[in-house]
């Protein structure tokens, strides 16, 4: 067994408390092996974590990885629009190679900030996955199903694409990737697909994810069409089972609330696309009171502009407030919570928590600056004032993907390089 300990830092544990320990990990099965005091001697190699804090690596619950090229390019408008004069057209030039230099600038910005694990809906799954694997991070994977604007022939096969993709990725890198079936969303895939492809994703064992409720936009059209809310629509398509989850969540109802709470479907909060898009406020702290498990994401970072959870931690406690027009909504404890073991539950990987037996996804926070000076309140902090550039190490799975701010993993600037250079030739495709 080879062994990692960090040592003297202060721990966030699964209750969200704090405590002064050293972590013990075994590096061969990527598990935390103890939490406690002096574990320094056990280990083969070690991390100084003084003055620091040792979290839960952060958990991205719903990201397209691979916009990270698109970054900037279309700001401004709102979502149907966006995506129909903007990303949609330039997505159809994507190639393999575009996917895999965006997948890997995203992973790279996700491995500096902290996160260690995402659920992910894209195109070109398979060389996302390779890029995952090769950079070390947890991941669940699906390719996004549309039928809107294809044939019937097509749109078929872009499901079948779906299902082959979820049987292909699953359990990939020794376990770390899990795959699930991913309409795009109750608007852009049609009923009679959902009908036929739900059922042999259920037979698959994958969970289903999809954007709901996201714009009124998405609501209406399914409360005129089909007589009743949309995820009361999901539910008759078989879409809303315990560990399937629905990104944003925005326009729900309390029926809703209470269909996804008796369900046990989970919920990924992503405040900082949906305020940038004006799609509005998700009732977080009355999902949260229903029992619903929630989770937090960044959505692309064509939407965010970035894929740092810790901005989007505080984004998710900011906005909860307003929501709930009070300013004890979605507290910070509720908020580390979501950042961590509710993204974690959420989209069904065994991470988030700091405990013996639990994955090792770690990432150790340098407390020695000015905007986390005094500390009356670490879990505070992490909600409230902690950034990206705060994170010095990153583990995942037991291995160091980044040390004292060094990726280990990918090769930081041609990672950048490369993608700034397909970046550009894909607009032009776009463009011409």
């Amino acid at each position: 067994m080879t062994t990692l300990a960090i040592t003297g830092g202060q721990v966030l544990l699964p209750d969200i408390t704090v405590t002064r320990a050293d972590v013990l990990i075994d590096q061969d099965d990527g598990e935390i092996v103890a939490i406690g005091a002096d574990l320094a001697g056990a280990a083969d190699e070690t991390i100084d974590a003084e003055d620091s804090l040792v979290t839960p690596g952060f958990v991205n619950g719903h990201c397209h990885v691979a916009m990270t090229l698109l970054r900037g390019y279309a700001d401004d408008k709102p979502l149907d629009a966006w995506l129909q004069e903007d990303i949609w057209p330039v997505e159809a030039e994507l190639t393999a190679d575009s996917v895999r230099a965006g997948t890997e600038l995203g992973v790279l910005e996700m491995i500096k900030s902290g996160t260690t694990a995402f659920a992910d809906m894209y195109f070109f799954v398979p060389t996302i996955a390779d890029a995952v694997a090769d950079a070390g991070l947890r991941a669940r994977l699906g390719h996004g199903v549309i039928s809107v604007a294809k044939d019937d022939e097509a749109a078929r096969e872009d499901a079948r694409e779906g299902l082959a993709v979820a049987e292909e990725i699953d359990g990939m890198a020794d376990g770390r990737i899990r795959s699930a079936f991913m309409p795009h969303s109750l608007t852009t895939v049609d009923g009679q697909y959902l009908e036929e492809f739900v059922p042999q994703a259920r037979e698959l064992g994958v969970p289903i994810h999809y954007h709901a409720n996201e714009t009124k936009d998405e609501v209406t059209p399914i409360v005129e069409e089909e007589g009743v809310r949309p995820l009361a629509y999901a539910a008759e398509k078989g879409m809303l089972e315990d560990g399937d989850f629905v990104a944003h969540g925005v326009h729900v109802d309390e029926s809703e609330i209470g269909l996804l709470a008796e369900a046990g479907t989970s919920v990924i909060h992503c405040p900082a696309s949906n305020m940038k898009l004006a799609s509005g406020m998700a009732p977080v702290q009355r999902m949260l009171d229903a029992g619903v498990t929630v989770g937090i994401g960044t959505d692309g970072a064509a939407s965010n502009n970035d894929l740092s959870m810790l901005d989007e931690a505080r984004d998710a406690a900011m906005l909860g407030k307003l929501a709930a027009n009070d300013a004890s909504a979605v507290a910070a404890e509720s908020v580390v919570e979501m950042l961590t073991q509710g993204s974690a539950d959420a989209i069904g990987l065994e991470s988030g928590r700091l405990e013996e037996g639990a994955p090792a996804d770690i990432a150790v926070l340098d407390l020695e600056s000015a905007h986390l000076t005094p500390r009356h309140d670490l879990v505070s902090h992490l909600a409230y004032a902690a950034a990206a550039a705060d994170v010095r190490h990153t583990i995942c799975d037991g291995q160091v993907l980044m040390r004292d701010r060094e990726v280990l993993t990918l090769e930081e600037d041609a990672v950048r390089a490369r993608a700034s250079e397909e970046a550009e030739a894909l607009i032009a495709r776009a463009e011409e």
